[in-house]
């Protein structure tokens, strides 16, 4: 499903069989495919459905890229469904771990808000926050969700503004303010019978929907295909007429960056790097009828990777490590231009 599709127009429970078989023939991304595929199954209002792919996920063997989030994924889920003390007993272990993935504390930070815990809320958005943000320059995009939903809790509460807050509101960027949009009044205003009130409201909640679709949209993005040096000389050596499109190793990551910052001067929005392998690349050029010298299966091979969650979003924090794989920052190497 792209994210531009309707929801009334998806059948959730169809997409979610589709993303199941999509995991069973690319097991090396499972982890990414059967979190989409529960998400359609609590769409789609079987929530056991979606607890047994968390499960499924969680008792695999595999060597998993963010298991707090799939636990935190799995309580929320299991508290909307009558299992709140096995909900409540998973979100203390992920307190207690402690995990460095902002996505995770968001997660058991709003189910408690969903369900009116909100001092736990808060308590869980803070402690998050000060792990992940404290000492820290600038907050990575990833952790703007931590400050925003601190700020909410915050507002329901009726405390005042401290530093966090304030930086919440450094790096909010919709033209109304976080303090309007996390108003508790703003409820009120639904029932009014004054026009100037409901206009004021809609376009609030235009600013909020217009903020949810742009972070929604983000595991799609617009590619851009990687490879390492080790995989890009395996390749020109398997296949030497691919030299003319990798000249060489340094071409191939200007031409990357190159080509990302066009496409962002041009207004696209969501960019991404995939990084590709040979096996694979011969496996979807195979699976094409086609060979893999042929390069208009490139773009065709990074839109499949991206499209099976492989993509990283591009550009990076310029003081997170570069996409090239460099020991640099982001704006000490590629980002420096």
């Amino acid at each position: 499903m792209r994210p531009d599709t309707p929801a009334e127009n998806v059948d959730h429970t169809a997409e979610a069989a589709r993303l199941e078989r999509s995991a069973g023939l690319y097991p090396e991304d499972a982890e990414a495919l059967l979190l989409r595929a529960a998400a359609h199954r609590e769409l789609s209002g079987d929530r056991p459905a979606a607890t047994a792919l968390y499960d499924r996920l969680l008792t695999s063997g595999a060597s998993l890229d963010d298991p707090y989030l799939i636990r935190a994924l799995k309580a929320s889920n299991l508290w909307e469904y009558g299992h709140e003390a096995e909900a409540r007993a998973i979100i203390d272990g992920i307190r207690t771990a402690s995990p460095r993935d902002p996505a995770a504390w968001v997660i058991v930070a709003e189910s408690l808000e969903s369900h009116d815990e909100l001092e736990q809320a808060h308590e869980t958005f803070t402690e998050a926050v000060r792990l992940l943000l404290t000492d820290v320059p600038a907050p990575p995009r990833s952790t703007h969700p931590l400050l925003f939903g601190r700020h909410r809790v915050r507002r329901m509460l009726g405390a005042s503004h401290d530093e966090w807050d304030a930086l919440a509101d450094t790096v909010h960027t919709l033209p109304i303010t976080l303090d309007e949009l996390h108003d508790p009044k703003r409820v009120w205003s639904l029932g009014s019978e004054n026009p100037a009130e409901l206009q004021a409201e809609i376009l609030r909640l235009r600013a909020e929907v217009g903020a949810y679709r742009e972070a929604l949209s983000r595991p799609y993005p617009v590619a851009v295909l990687h490879w390492t040096a080790a995989e890009l000389a395996e390749l020109t050596a398997a296949y030497p007429s691919l030299t003319e499109e990798y000249p060489s190793y340094e071409t191939h990551l200007a031409t990357i960056e190159a080509a990302l910052r066009e496409l962002a001067s041009s207004g696209t929005p969501n960019l991404g790097i995939v990084p590709g392998t040979v096996p694979s690349y011969e496996a979807f050029a195979a699976s094409e009828g086609s060979s893999p010298t042929d390069t208009a299966l490139l773009p065709q091979y990074a839109t499949t990777l991206a499209a099976r969650g492989r993509a990283v979003p591009w550009p990076p924090e310029r003081s997170a490590a570069c996409w090239c794989g460099s020991d640099r920052t982001y704006g000490e190497c590629h980002g420096a231009g």
